[in-house]
């Protein structure tokens, strides 16, 4: 990362930091919702195993989507409201602007996880992975975060405002309750069940499941990656061409 770009990222968490807000969805809310499935509605879900060594997997990757609202915005906040081109008088790479934003995002969503760790293992989350385990977990965390990041960017470009840019990135923000993050997609009704085990964010659910558990299955692992490379290469294209003409 040139150092263009590490003027943005700095850019970038200062404006974070300066949000309540965006800290909030970022890091807050996903603790929240870990709170009200596990300590309050965990019993209510029959899963096989404790709730919360079920659930954690699925809770890191809504860590990860739920701050994507506030990347969405910023994004399209810098274009219409003229800052780009004020980069662009800087002379300041035009890649920089847009990959200080994905940068900022994984190391956002690193925070945000491990807040939401440090609350399951207070929850009784045991898991049994090793230090591979872990590590291979951590790269699917950040790969994930990388490719919903070039996504989310490349949806901020394409909004009109940085209100229908926020918008446009709750599908993404949804996406996760409809998959096996809080129950086996096989305990859905017909037709919910089919849409939550093809989706892209259940095989990397499952692959971060299969990892904290101590046994990763190949299958899911090479779909969470074709999942997420896909992502990563359709947004950095579609941000990439959207930014070029709209700069």
């Amino acid at each position: 990362m040139n150092s263009h770009s590490i003027v943005m990222l700095r850019r970038n968490f200062k404006h974070i930091a300066r949000n309540p807000m965006s800290v909030f969805n970022a890091i807050l809310m996903p603790v929240v919702i870990m709170l009200m499935f596990v300590y309050m509605f965990g019993d209510a879900f029959n899963v096989g195993v404790d709730y919360v060594d079920y659930a954690t997997p699925g809770l890191m990757l809504l860590a990860v989507c739920y701050g994507l609202g506030g990347v969405a915005i910023a994004v399209n906040s810098d274009m219409t409201k003229g800052i780009i081109n004020r980069f662009k008088v800087m002379d300041v790479s035009r890649g920089a602007v847009l990959t200080g934003h994905v940068v900022a995002s994984v190391l956002t969503n690193l925070v945000a996880i491990a807040a939401l760790l440090g609350v399951a293992f207070l929850l009784g989350f045991r898991p049994a992975a090793g230090f591979l385990d872990w590590l291979g977990a951590l790269g699917v965390v950040v790969l994930l975060g990388f490719a919903t990041g070039w996504l989310t960017i490349a949806l901020g470009l394409a909004a009109k405002s940085p209100e229908t840019a926020g918008l446009a990135s709750v599908p993404l923000v949804m996406l996760p309750f409809f998959s096996s993050a809080i129950v086996p997609a096989d305990k859905m009704g017909p037709g919910l069940k089919q849409f939550a085990e093809y989706q892209p964010f259940t095989p990397i659910i499952e692959t971060l499941r299969g990892l904290l558990n101590g046994m990763p299955a190949t299958g899911t692992l090479l779909a969470a990656l074709g999942w997420c490379a896909g992502i990563a290469v359709v947004g950095y294209l579609w941000a990439s061409s959207t930014f070029k003409k709209r700069a």
